[in-house]
């Protein structure tokens, strides 16, 4: 029982994680119809920009860790870290669609997917240049107390734990809302099922799609900076374990319906279960054939995802 517990609260905190970084592509898919590559090293400088400014702040206030006795950081420091790196990494994304994909808007897909994975491997390789971040991992410091709330048999429920999947799934809700309850959300959908028709209604469409890569954007900054609270290293920009969590994200889009944000969230937490639980019950150097390998049977059996559809309600 304790086992299936532990497995099961890795898999809602990992697979939140996913979702939270899946939505980023699913959003950006649903107005444009192309996959943005770039999308995953977004989540890397988020994790980046998220230790830095946690350390500069700490080293200038003369701070410790978040729960010590003596000279502690408050306890909202970790919250203005996070919006600090939202807000940075939302004027990257509005750059990036200024500045590499607006121009390709009418150009044919494969030139804006090269363009992405340039953009990709421009973040990538700029980042670990030694004026921004470097070559070698870093930890992050504690900016939330990792201190045990309660236990339930051998499995112990720590602060961090609730803070991870609790501001992931607060975002999750939050974008939710926006998209179906509000005259925002519905000028996005609108461009997504038809960015002519849309124009023509008076809807600025140029505006949604950087409004949409804006927010695309700072959800993956929040992915990085609560990948880096729950990891605590931070590792180099082009490390590929960075590859691997975007291409994750990419496959809880896919398979929760790429373009329906619902799906995202669904794909995400199915990923996450499905990694945990092969991994605690059957082989865990297997735990990537698992996922892919789900990718491949939704490919084949049901190419819309879980939630699609051949007229899917997307962002």
């Amino acid at each position: 029982m304790d086992q299936f517990l532990q497995t099961f609260k890795d898999g809602i905190a990992i697979g939140s994680l996913y979702a939270l970084i899946a939505l980023g592509y699913t959003m950006v898919y649903g107005i444009l119809k192309f996959i943005n590559f770039a999308h995953s090293d977004v989540v890397v400088l988020g994790a980046w920009l998220s230790l830095v400014i946690a350390r500069q702040a700490e080293a200038a206030m003369g701070w410790g860790a978040v729960g010590t006795a003596s000279g502690a950081a408050p306890w909202w420091f970790g919250g203005v870290v996070l919006v600090a790196a939202m807000l940075l990494c939302g004027v990257l994304g509005f750059a990036i669609e200024r500045l590499a994909y607006k121009p390709l808007r009418k150009a044919p897909r494969l030139n804006v997917l090269i363009t992405a994975i340039g953009v990709s491997l421009l973040l990538q390789n700029s980042g670990q240049l030694p004026a921004f971040f470097g070559t070698k991992p870093k930890s992050i410091p504690p900016l939330v107390p990792d201190t045990v709330l309660f236990s339930i048999g051998q499995v112990q429920f720590r602060v961090l734990d609730f803070a991870v999947v609790g501001t992931a799934l607060l975002f999750m809700i939050g974008l939710d809302w926006l998209v179906f309850r509000t005259k925002v959300g519905r000028a996005m959908r609108a461009v997504s099922h038809s960015p002519t028709n849309a124009g023509l209604m008076g809807i600025p469409v140029d505006r949604v799609i950087s409004f949409t890569f804006v927010l695309g954007s700072m959800l993956a900054a929040t992915g990085g900076f609560l990948w880096a609270l729950k990891y605590t290293q931070v590792k180099q920009p082009a490390d590929t374990s960075w590859t691997l969590l975007g291409l994750k994200a990419f496959v809880a889009a896919v398979v929760g319906g790429i373009g329906n944000i619902r799906g995202a969230m669904l794909g995400g937490l199915t990923i996450g279960m499905l990694e945990q639980f092969g991994s605690a019950y059957l082989r865990s150097s297997l735990a990537d054939v698992y996922v892919f390998g789900l990718l491949i049977l939704v490919l084949l059996f049901r190419p819309g995802g879980i939630l699609g559809s051949a007229a899917v309600d997307k962002v």
